[in-house]
């Protein structure tokens, strides 16, 4: 597991984490009742403050994505998400940028441009 955050980002580090988490769920690469780094290891390896790895986590479970009790660690659940969301949005704005009339060429370069 090698997930990356920015710590330059606009985007909060519980957020960049708990979207790591997501996507890696999302890719198969975390699996259903797959354990998760505790949050002090996880912490030490993005370089940032345990606590902000627990906020994630919790985030994460209210979302029911994870799961987590004392002795068992942090299991992604079966009710986990994939990217459905994503891929549903995606399509929703190929669908309104081809019917304005965008070519492939610029919906990438608008994508491009707003990332």
């Amino acid at each position: 597991m090698f997930w990356h955050i920015d710590q330059s980002s606009r985007v909060s580090l519980q957020e960049q984490i708990a979207a790591c988490v997501r996507r890696a769920v999302s890719t198969g690469e975390l699996t259903v009742n797959e354990q998760l780094p505790p949050a002090k290891e996880l912490a030490e390896a993005l370089g940032v403050d345990r606590n902000t790895v627990l906020a994630a986590y919790r985030r994460l479970r209210e979302e029911l994505v994870v799961d987590f009790r004392r002795g068992r660690g942090v299991r992604v659940t079966a009710t986990a998400r994939t990217s459905a969301p994503v891929e549903q949005a995606v399509r929703q704005l190929i669908d309104v940028a081809r019917v304005n009339g965008y070519s492939k060429a610029e919906i990438h370069g608008l994508i491009e441009e707003l990332m």
